[in-house]
């Protein structure tokens, strides 16, 4: 069994996308190429990091440009410091 394991400082988030088509009111397809990519993601490992505010499975917000994709056994990753992470998602109890 394989597996991608961060190393240094670096977190691995998962970038596979749902393949759904998305169509616009008036029955427009919007192609793969022309749609924005999300800045959010969920974590998959997180590397050898000291006092890391995430964990496995938190879902984060990361700078736009930041990071390296790979694909690996058909997912695609993005491989990105710790540092380029902005914000980490959390569920709140509503008022």
């Amino acid at each position: 069994m394989k597996e991608l394991v961060p190393l240094n400082q670096h977190v691995i988030l998962d970038l596979t996308e749902d393949n759904s088509e998305e169509v616009t009111s008036s029955g427009i397809i919007i192609p793969d190429t022309a749609k924005e990519k999300p800045q959010w993601a969920k974590v998959v490992a997180v590397g050898n990091i000291e006092n890391a505010e995430i964990s496995v499975n938190d879902m984060v917000v990361f700078k736009k440009y930041s990071g390296t994709e790979v694909e690996f056994e058909g997912k695609k990753y993005l491989l990105i410091p710790y540092a380029d992470l902005l914000a980490k998602v959390v569920e709140t109890e509503s008022l």
